[in-house]
Order: C-alpha cells, then structure tokens, then sequence
C-alpha cells in the first residue's frame, strides 16, 4: 500500500512511525512533514489545511488511504473532499468533526443525551457573559474560545478580573478570531484528568490505553497552558472499574449520540476526562489522535495500525481484536525558549544520534543544509518505553539530557504526579 499521512508534527511523526512497522506498507508520504518524518516518508510540501492540493497529492501519487491527522483539515472537510474523490481517507467528515469544532455544539450534545460534564453556557455578547459570570460568582471560572485555537483557547480565571479580561480579549478584540467569538462558561470541575483515545467506525467504539497530558509550560503546573509538555501512559488512576463507567456512561453514549443526530463519527475519538467526587465527566472531545498523548499510546499498541484504520473506514471495527503491550511510556517535550508566546528558530539540534534505547518523534524541525534545526514551540518529543511509568521516565530524562539545542527548554516532572 501507498499512504499518504496529512500534517506535520510530533503526533504525524509518531502515525507514520506506526504505519512504517506494518508489512503491508511500501510507500509512505506525509504532507508537509518535518525534518524527523523525512527519514521515514516522502515529504510534500502542501500545508495540512490545503484540501485541494492534498487531494490532488493522493490522485498524482495514486495512494490507497490518506490519514488525516490533525483538528482543522478535519473540521473543514478534507475527509468529505476525499472521499468525493474516490480516495479512502480515515478521520471524521466535517459534520461529525464540529464535535471538536464548535465547543457549545459539543456541550449542548452532552446535555440533550444525558453525557455526564461540567455545567455550562453559551454567549456571543461580552456583558452578558460577564453578568453571568457575576451572577454565579465561583472561582476560578473556565472560559473557552467555542472554536479551534491550537490548544491555547481555554482560560481558567482565578477572580472576576481575570474573567472579564479573558471574555473581552475572546469575543470584543478577536484574540481567536472567529473561533473565539462565542465563549462557553463553564462551572470549574477538581479532580484527577486522564485522556483516553478510541478508535470508532461509527457504531463499535475500542478505546486504547489511557494515558495523563501535561498542558502547563513548567514544573507543578505553572505558566501558561500549552499544546502540551509531555505526557505518560497509563494513568495510575484509570482502572477497569473506571473504564466500565466511562464505557456505559461516555464512550457508548457519545458514538450513539453522533449517530442519532446523523453525524456518525468515524476514526480516532479523543476524550479528555475528569474524575470527579461525582465520577468521571467530559472535560472535551478531540476529534482526532492527541498531541502529545499519540506519542506514548501509539508505541504500547500491538496490533498493526494499518489493519485497525481499514477496519474503521470499512466499518468492521468489531470484526478486528486491538491488543496492547503491557508496559508503560513517558514523553518528555523539548521546547523553543518562549514558548508558548514567542520563539526563535533555525537552531542546530545536537545528540539525537547518542539516545538509541528510546524514540524521538520530531514537532517542529526541519533539515537545513544537511542538518536537523528548531522550526516551531514544541521542538521534539522524546519517549521511552518502560516496565513502569517510573522505568520508562528515567530512559526518557537520561535521553533529554544528551540532546541539546539553543534555548531549550522542558519540564523536568513529567510522569511523576501520582493522580
């Protein structure tokens, strides 16, 4: 087979390392790539959100499946445009990807098909946000932009100031653009998070194994939320009691609820949870793999990718066992100094040749003039593989300490919380 993988960062680099481990692979494209996916796939530089350039790539290269990874190209249709096109893709058509879309769209699901999650509203008007927020006066108050903002559109405000702040920078000056011009204010939930990932054909839902995001920029939980600063898998938290209740209480629901209201979800259903004194609710729903949580879940699974996201497309999930390795995984982020504001790049990165017991998926490189250099915030995605969470950190630290690149910087308490 002939695949053609859409996107460009350490989520893409971890798939098309999958997809190269499957015998049925010959040819692997990625489109636009980065300087670590070149050493296993032929990159084409079109941008992930060119729906007509990519689907003109799959026709000239003549691929058998195109795997859309990230949020945009999904919400704006690129499944549907490919399809139309006679070309197998996996990810959700746009009308089941405004489940990540559109916020408000997702909350008001959860609410008509009784989906357990934090007590909500919408608002397009500034002052009447704020009166509502007044109105309820309990702190912190979360605050999110209804669309798509690269992971950066939720604001957890501590007081009333923060929270005008943060309506009037979404909704009256645009931060978000359109994405941030209806908000959802949402009651504050306390509780352990886990993310757990599914792959759905739009009627059997497998989920993978779970696995803990480190959104903040340093160590315990401080700076400004980011894409995400490293991740592990499993949770510590997330048991088989755990997973039943998720399963008939979310899981289940969720596919059910998409398919009654004529959105069938099809591909990689990303649930980001809360385990609440009131059990475990939906914090929000990702409509793809997650960054950098693929990066740690993708090297545990046993069972050929390429295998799964044809049963997905064909929609014979139930037909296929998916079966996971019993070990653990640690992904320490490498980051551009700055981030997640403003960075420099075009820094040589030394030492990836030095770290050969652990996997390093590149986010933002590129080659120039023969060399690996810095292109983004989140540079690398360093993970090691362990028998537990406290084996496979270690790999992963004493791998990070060997690479270096101008400015770097990383959490050094990735995997140690206990909850």
């Amino acid at each position: 087979m002939k695949i053609l993988v859409v996107g460009g960062g350490g989520r893409e680099h971890a798939i098309v390392w999958k997809i190269a481990q499957s015998p049925k692979v010959e040819k692997i494209y990625c489109a636009p790539g980065n300087g670590g996916i070149a050493e296993l796939a032929e990159c084409v530089n079109v941008a992930a959100t060119d729906i007509d350039g990519m689907v003109a790539l799959a026709k000239e290269k003549a691929v058998d499946l195109v795997m859309v990874a990230p949020d945009d190209p999904l919400a704006m249709g690129m499944v549907d445009a490919l399809e139309k096109s006679g070309i197998r893709a996996f990810g959700p058509r746009a009308n089941a990807a405004i489940i990540e879309g559109s916020k408000a769209f997702s909350k008001e699901l959860m609410k008509k098909y009784n989906i357990p999650t934090a007590k909500y509203e919408v608002f397009d008007d500034s002052a009447k946000a704020v009166a509502y927020i007044k109105e309820q006066g309990k702190f912190p108050a979360v605050i999110k932009a209804d669309g798509l903002a690269l992971g950066k559109g939720v604001i957890i405000a501590q007081d009333l100031a923060e929270a005008e702040q943060a309506v009037h920078e979404m909704i009256d000056e645009g931060k978000f653009g359109k994405s941030g011009s209806r908000v959802v204010i949402e009651e504050f939930l306390t509780g352990p998070e886990v993310s757990v990932l599914a792959f759905t054909d739009g009627k059997t839902v497998k989920p993978m194994v779970s696995a803990q995001d480190h959104k903040r920029a340093y160590d315990n939980d401080k700076g400004l939320n980011t894409g995400g600063m490293g991740t592990f898998s499993p949770s510590r938290l997330y048991d088989e009691a755990k997973q039943k209740e998720c399963m008939e209480n979310i899981f289940l629901p969720t596919i059910k609820a998409m398919a009654a209201e004529g959105r069938p979800f099809k591909g990689v259903l990303y649930f980001g949870l809360m385990m609440t004194a009131d059990g475990v609710k939906v914090i929000e729903y990702n409509c793809r793999f997650g960054d950098p949580e693929t990066q740690v879940v993708l090297p545990r699974l046993k069972t050929d990718l390429v295998d799964i996201m044809q049963a997905v497309i064909d929609e014979k999930l139930d037909e296929i066992e998916i079966e996971w390795e019993d070990n653990a995984a640690v992904c320490v982020v490498m980051a551009s100094g700055g981030y997640p504001v403003s960075y420099k790049k075009g820094y040589e990165i030394t030492g990836l040749d030095s770290v050969p017991d652990v996997t390093v998926f590149h986010a933002g490189t590129a080659v120039k003039d023969g060399k690996i250099v810095t292109s983004g915030g989140r540079v690398l995605g360093v993970t090691a593989l362990g028998a537990n969470i406290d084996e496979a950190r270690d790999k992963a630290y004493a791998a990070v300490d060997k690479i270096s690149f101008k400015d770097e910087f990383h959490r050094s308490d990735i995997g140690i919380k206990k909850y």
